[in-house]
């Protein structure tokens, strides 16, 4: 068996190295997130030129037509430099589309977002942030013309800056069947857009408010007996990419700590010399190799092997939220007291792994969901 990335996959993902390295280094996140958006349109459209926008859109329609793994190496990459912007909520909408979305939906918004002239959001959460079909309370009610949507969604990524928003909403029940999923365009007449505080300022949550909002029949991408199927496996794909970014940064963290440990010294020695120094980078190392199989499995997973997928991607979600978390703390300790201070960059990375590790889900939950899938 082969358990190594190809060497396609291995040139994409030194290829994005180089890039975001040249492109996107901790001066010019800090630089985007001091911004009131939080987002570069210039790199959002450089990105683009370089096809990662439209990875995993079908070629017939502008992209690269690659898979959820082809995007993981991407992701990882872009966890190493903390990019800022809307990336990954786009890149999910994306997925959304290309799985489930009309040919007009296709013609219409996936050719956009591979150029980068687009970006979409999804919205599945409300206020209690449950990660199941009973967290999904906010009603739809059929028209003679379609539908009307009213009530809130919350923690919607980047929907201050995005074109449209996948959502999912209640028709009937409380359980998986009744749940809908709708494509809105955020300048729909009734929908408003409040940015939240968020302590990773490299992602911006935002409150979606739908106040009475009309929509066609068209707008619907899956009915209620189909849309919750859509929406956990959306989550899912949300899930590994929140591993794989999470991955990136915890070995970026890794990196940084050594670094400072050979060139910091105390009592006339590089502080790296010390045992317990020594002893929390071998922890580091021992928490992110074994987590890098966990990953690739749950990417690989979700392309060929979808009935394993759910299970794939809750423990790679558990692992690498846990990971992240570790290493970063760590990571401040080796660093001491400068650790602690905004002035050092290693507060991005600390702050990344909070958002990840609740984003979608947290440890306890997946671990919740490995045991149910699993039978336990």
């Amino acid at each position: 068996m082969d358990f190594a990335l190809s060497d396609e996959q291995e040139l994409l993902r030194q290829s994005a190295r180089d890039f975001l390295t040249r492109e996107c280094p901790t001066s010019f996140v800090r630089e985007v997130t001091r911004s009131p958006d939080g987002f570069s349109r210039a790199l959002h459209h450089r990105m683009a030129e370089m096809g990662w926008n439209g990875l995993v859109v079908p070629e017939k329609f502008g992209g690269l037509g690659l898979s959820l793994l082809d995007l993981t190496v991407l992701l990882e990459e872009m966890g190493r430099c903390v990019l800022p912007g809307p990336f990954f909520s786009s890149m999910l909408a994306t997925l959304v589309l290309g799985q489930v979305g009309s040919t007009a939906h296709k013609k219409e918004w996936l050719p956009r977002l591979a150029s980068g002239d687009a970006v979409g959001t999804v919205a599945l959460f409300e206020e209690d942030e449950q990660v199941d079909p009973a967290g999904v309370k906010m009603r739809c009610t059929s028209t003679r013309t379609g539908y009307r949507l009213h009530g809130t969604k919350m923690f919607v990524n980047d929907a201050h800056i995005a074109d449209f928003v996948i959502g999912a909403f209640r028709s009937r029940g409380q359980g998986e069947v009744g749940v809908n999923l709708f494509l809105v365009r955020l300048d729909t007449p009734g929908v408003s857009v409040l940015p939240l505080q968020n302590i990773d300022q490299t992602r911006r949550p935002c409150e979606v408010a739908f106040k009475n909002v009309d929509i066609p029949k068209s707008a619907r991408l899956a009915d209620e007996n189909h849309g919750w199927k859509v929406a956990q496996r959306l989550i899912d794909a949300a899930c590994v990419g929140l591993a794989a970014d999470s991955l990136g940064g915890a070995e970026r963290a890794l990196e940084l700590s050594v670094e400072y440990a050979k060139t910091r010294e105390q009592f006339g020695r590089p502080i790296g010399s010390f045992q317990a120094m020594k002893h929390m980078a071998a922890e580091m190392v021992s928490d992110i190799e074994p987590a890098r199989s966990l990953l690739w499995y749950a990417a690989y997973a979700y392309d060929h092997e979808p009935r394993r997928a759910p299970l794939a991607a809750a423990m790679a979600k558990a692992r690498l939220s846990d990971v992240y978390s570790r290493v970063t703390n760590r990571a401040v300790q080796m660093h001491g007291g400068i650790g602690f201070t905004w002035e050092h960059d290693m507060h991005l990375w600390f702050k990344r792994a909070l958002w990840n590790r609740t984003a979608f889900g947290d440890p306890d939950l997946q671990r919740e969901r490995v045991a149910e899938l699993a039978g336990f």
